[in-house]
């Protein structure tokens, strides 16, 4: 099987993608992409990702972008390496709900939260609320240390990176079980080398 190529710029949320990367042990090939430099517009990437953007992922012919169906695809493919429950594992489903809980209702809401943008109808919100994600995500912490108990998988590096990146910007009070969870997931030492990967090629790439 040849190697995923994984399509990163750094401080962007292909460092989510890192992360799961690092945490399987560098099984893709990076190929930087240069925002600045406006790689990601140019016709060879948009025949990749037409929105783009990054991350992105090549692996046997299969392109797949957006961050947590990337982490999705690299914990199945890599499967030996233990990021998801067996598919006829019952915990499959919450690690699904939870996995695409972050980007559909938590990220919306924090960009809402940090624009400014008042809904009159929340249910003009796939989120709804501010109030009914931070209800959900306690409920899905509840478990504990991880999104599904005490097994760590993809779910944990995609709802790990966004809930520390929305503490990071005020979009979500640092407190209580997502205070814990953020510590607990930060702490990992995947996550510190994410963070010097990606410190390295900012400044490689000038940004």
């Amino acid at each position: 099987m040849a190697k995923p190529v994984f399509y990163y710029c750094p401080r962007t949320r292909a460092d989510t993608v890192m992360w799961m990367n690092e945490e399987l042990g560098g099984v893709c090939d990076i190929k930087l992409i240069n925002l600045k430099a406006g790689e990601h517009k140019s016709p060879d990437f948009l025949t990749i990702n037409p929105m783009g953007k990054v991350p992105a992922l090549v692996h046997d012919g299969v392109n797949v972008t957006e961050s947590a169906a990337i982490c999705a695809y690299l914990a199945d493919a890599f499967a030996e390496k233990g990021f998801a429950p067996a598919l006829n594992d019952p915990q499959r489903g919450a690690y699904y709900r939870w996995m695409f809980y972050a980007p559909s209702c938590i990220e919306p809401m924090m960009l809402d939260k940090l624009g400014g943008v008042k809904r009159e109808n929340a249910m003009s919100a796939g989120y709804g609320t501010e109030e009914d994600v931070l209800k959900s995500i306690d409920v899905m912490l509840s478990a504990g240390p991880y999104i599904l108990g005490d097994t760590l998988s993809a779910a944990d590096i995609v709802m790990g990176s966004l809930l520390n990146f929305a503490i990071m910007f005020g979009a979500i009070e640092k407190k209580g079980k997502i205070a814990d969870y953020v510590d607990h997931m930060t702490a990992r030492p995947a996550f510190a080398k994410t963070q010097e990967i990606s410190a390295n090629y900012a400044a490689e790439l000038g940004l």
